[in-house]
């Protein structure tokens, strides 16, 4: 842990309602001090002239590949990769290789997270043994490990019966329950969009019904058992208006979207580009639209990027033989900026909110804040910064995305984990 004074940035934090020009002191790793005219001499400081100043972002939905397939992604390059895009924490899927369902495979995580990331890795453990959806994995002694939170991730619990007693077990260890809303059997084979764009390809195509079903019943089963419920990448109307319904019932039911479900549309599949198929798929406009409504007006909790690193050969076949994801750490905070901000959709206040200390919520980490004793964990961005993002400069080991070359406004300047910058935008900070 290390000190560091951060000087003369506009310090936004959601969490205590602070929006001021302020200096901010971190010392022993910790936030000591908040406020105008902070001088302690013989500590590193960065100027942050013209910059926000935000708690430490987090996204609760990545994928490093680590255990299993190091060659597209490690836990380091791909904490790397988070730390330049400005998150500070982030929650890594169980779908590895071994899958993480035991506290072997958690516990080897958190330990290679302490060895070589540069930024803080919580792991999510698996529902299932094997995510096969057959029966319960080590819950318990996985959280004992390390683990935040459980889900099976691409591989949805077909078994309601046991989503029903997965639920049920996570009430005493307090994590979410998340879920990967998708009837195997209603998209059976499809590679993206069920509708005109899949007709006009020629592409089977996925129905949004695969989503809305399952959202349903797991909201159902959640009401039941008074499990934390979190919808993982929701990207229809349908499933957005169930949260909203659960919400105002009392369920606790939670949810997350990603930002190129509410940049890019399925027309974007048009060109056949395997960088713009994912699961689930890209939808339409009025879905989009709803998405940026579920932002608006607060049904949506966070942003996660469901980065999804593969390997370039595997990208490469057909777009209905290619696998499902992007990558997204990198572009997130500009798509964010560009999309939602810029267009005057919501203010930096809610944008930081979603980043920051409702995830943080969601995983029950005292993150995403910084009130004095917090960790000290920062980003800082330029909102007017514009740049054209490039793939081939990326930190991670994939390159799997289909924003490359797109232009965008608003940038991270400088990542700090613990009181370490651990990364720096030389353009953005200078010193």
């Amino acid at each position: 842990m290390s000190s560091l004074l951060i000087k003369n940035g506009r310090v936004i934090d959601p969490s205590s309602s602070v929006d001021q020009v302020s200096d901010l002191l971190i010392e022993n790793g910790k936030v000591s001090r908040v406020g105008r005219g902070i001088q302690v001499p013989g500590i590193p400081t960065l100027d942050a002239s013209g910059l926000i100043v935000a708690p430490g972002f987090i996204d609760i939905h990545v994928h490093l590949r680590e255990p299993g397939r190091e060659d597209e992604e490690t836990i380091e390059s791909g904490s790397q990769a988070a730390a330049a895009g400005g998150f500070t924490s982030i929650c890594c899927m169980p779908n590895t290789d071994p899958i993480n369902d035991s506290p072997t495979v958690t516990h080897y995580i958190v330990k290679e997270a302490e060895r070589r990331a540069v930024t803080r890795v919580f792991p999510i453990g698996a529902i299932s043994l094997g995510s096969a959806g057959e029966k319960l994995a080590e819950i318990g002694e996985m959280v004992t490990a390390g683990a935040v939170g459980i889900s099976d991730d691409g591989k949805p619990v077909m078994n309601g019966q046991l989503m029903r007693r997965a639920m049920e077990y996570s009430l005493p260890f307090k994590v979410p329950v998340i879920e990967h809303c998708e009837d195997l059997h209603l998209s059976a084979h499809g590679s993206m969009n069920e509708g005109y764009q899949s007709t006009v390809l020629g592409l089977k195509g996925m129905s949004r019904t695969a989503e809305d079903t399952m959202a349903a019943r797991d909201i159902i089963l959640a009401e039941l058992t008074g499990a934390h419920i979190h919808i993982a990448h929701l990207s229809t109307r349908g499933t957005l208006n169930l949260v909203r319904d659960a919400k105002r019932k009392g369920i606790h039911a939670t949810c997350e979207v990603t930002p190129h479900h509410f940049t890019l549309t399925d027309a974007a599949c048009c060109g056949y580009d395997t960088n713009t198929k994912m699961s689930p798929p890209l939808r339409t406009d009025d879905d989009v639209e709803a998405l940026i409504e579920g932002l608006v007006d607060g049904t949506i909790d966070c942003i996660a990027t469901d980065h999804a690193p593969h390997n370039p050969n595997e990208k490469m076949l057909e777009f209905d033989r290619a696998p499902f994801g992007i990558i997204g750490l990198e572009t997130a905070l500009g798509l964010s900026l560009t999309r939602l901000f810029h267009t005057g959709k919501i203010d930096l206040k809610r944008l930081i909110e979603l980043l920051t200390i409702n995830p943080a919520r969601i995983i029950n980490k005292p993150l995403g804040t910084l009130g004095i004793g917090a960790d000290g964990d920062v980003t800082l961005f330029s909102t007017e910064a514009e740049w054209v993002y490039d793939v081939n400069q990326t930190k991670s080991k994939s390159r799997n995305c289909p924003f490359h070359g797109m232009k965008l406004k608003g940038q991270v300047a400088g990542t700090v984990v613990a009181g370490k910058a651990v990364y720096r935008n030389e353009r953005l900070l200078q010193k």
